[in-house]
């Protein structure tokens, strides 16, 4: 995640400067837009093509290629249009995901435009086979950047403040839920409130570093909580969606069906921490004597893979599982391998994520639906989810139990919503369930999906303004109080 620029004055200023671009860098930002635009025009030719010719022709063509040929045009776009939108919007000191967002939504919706061929991106299996990969390995990286022994160092503030900023979303967001939908299912209202809960902890780590403020006590506590928020996020997913699951085949979800769920949940975490410590070492202290290269990254994306499989065999959702691989892997020291892997994970899985992580967002993007939008209903929903979300993560001042931190800081660093969010709202528009006229319906639909990530853009672009102020403002209340 990439952030933020200092005032509105400045923001002014530095985009004019950046955008002051030598011819070179104007040649560059021509030549990537040629090639984005003929990149549309090509897939929309062939996705024409083949819906004019679909008959025995296409069937042999796929049969003799395996793969259909859009399939590649498709991810060449999208990747192009990742990278512009991301160097965009980093360029406009804002992060490179708004602008795969942003860009996925507006690819999304040429067909208000008279633009054809977007339905069948938004149909291709192997296109959603990516961008599912990359999610997983999205969260696969949360995990690893988040060291399970320095959350339990990080002190009783954070856990305080991740709890008081959950609990006031998720009931926020319920509240939400049930005044924009009254008809819907009252577990499709917890799940929208369960997905205000997460804090962006790339998000704010990149503001507060980039205010030269990531030594001070309150990005450590900002950072710490956000950390467990993701844990305790990601099992609320699992709680969540066990429990929509077992609606939606039938069962009846009392005290002892929910703790069912529960104890899978965390039995699952668990399970894989003990793994990770006693066994996982002297499996790839084993693989540390072969020679050839890459068999670190290998084996590392096999083990999230793997977890995640298991994840999604106990019911859970497979990015629990891949969190828990980060997150034991992030324990583990690597002495036994080559000198070519001896470097961080982290850097070594870095190009994988750069090539796969952004179809998981641009597809995001693609998913929405423009058209909610007309609706004063969804724009009051967003708003509202909005609203919320800035409100509830407020109430983590009331966790800060240290002296002498800035707590206005504290609740204004934990807004920011990003990827775990996305995913919540994704997992969403699979599940199903039955409204009060038994009707089954999708959990999240179109137009709660499209408030859902205005809700992600807005307190992103929000949220470098509100922590810049607050530093500020508790730095002349010192100055003037001396």
């Amino acid at each position: 995640m990439r952030c933020c620029f200092s005032s509105a004055v400045c923001f002014s200023r530095r985009c004019k400067s950046r955008m002051n671009l030598c011819p070179a860098a104007r040649r560059a930002w021509f030549g990537a837009a040629v090639i984005t635009v003929s990149l549309c025009a090509a897939q929309t030719s062939w996705a024409a093509s083949v819906v004019e010719n679909k008959g025995v022709a296409s069937g042999v063509e796929a049969a003799a290629h395996g793969l259909d040929p859009l399939v590649l045009l498709s991810v060449a776009l999208i990747l192009v249009i990742a990278k512009v939108g991301g160097e965009i919007f980093e360029r406009l000191h804002q992060p490179a995901v708004l602008g795969e967002l942003i860009g996925g939504i507006v690819v999304g919706n040429l067909t208000l435009v008279g633009v054809g061929g977007v339905e069948l991106l938004k149909a291709n299996e192997v296109i959603a086979a990516l961008a599912e990969i990359g999610v997983i390995l999205l969260l696969f990286e949360v995990g690893l950047e988040s060291n399970f022994t320095e959350m339990l160092k990080v002190g009783w503030s954070a856990l305080f403040v991740a709890l008081a900023g959950i609990t006031a979303s998720f009931f926020l967001g319920w509240g939400v839920a049930a005044f924009f939908a009254p008809a819907a299912s009252r577990l499709a209202h917890l799940y929208l409130g369960a997905t205000l809960c997460a804090t962006s902890v790339g998000i704010t780590a990149r503001v507060l570093r980039d205010m030269n403020k990531l030594g001070s006590r309150e990005a450590r506590v900002i950072l710490g909580a956000a950390i467990i928020d993701d844990v305790l996020c990601l099992i609320i997913l699992a709680l969540a969606v066990g429990a929509i699951k077992s609606v939606a085949e039938g069962a009846t979800l009392g005290a002892r069906e929910f703790g069912i769920i529960a104890v899978k949940a965390f039995g699952f975490l668990f399970a894989a921490i003990v793994c990770g410590r006693y066994v996982v070492p002297h499996l790839f202290r084993g693989a540390g004597k072969f020679e050839s290269r890459g068999v670190l990254l290998a084996l590392a994306i096999s083990f999230c893979f793997v977890l995640a499989w298991a994840a999604a065999k106990a019911g859970l959702a497979p990015i629990i599982g891949a969190f828990a691989a980060g997150l034991v892997l992030d324990e583990i020291h690597f002495e036994s391998f080559p000198n070519q892997d001896k470097r961080d994970l982290q850097q070594l899985i870095a190009p994988v994520s750069a090539l796969v992580v952004p179809v998981f967002f641009v597809m995001v993007g693609v998913k929405v639906d423009l058209r909610v939008f007309m609706s004063l209903k969804s724009i009051g929903l967003m708003l509202a989810l909005t609203l919320a979300a800035i409100i509830g993560k407020q109430a983590c001042a009331i966790g800060i139990i240290e002296r002498g931190i800035n707590r206005l800081s504290i609740g204004f660093g934990m807004i920011p919503r990003g990827e775990v969010e996305l995913i919540f709202a994704g997992i969403g528009t699979t599940l199903l369930l039955p409204n009060a006229q038994g009707v089954s319906e999708a959990v999240i639909d179109a137009g709660t999906f499209g408030a859902i990530v205005g809700m992600v853009i807005i307190t992103t672009l929000v949220t470098p303004f509100a922590l810049e102020w607050s530093f500020k403002r508790r730095a002349g209340t010192e100055t003037f109080e001396q």
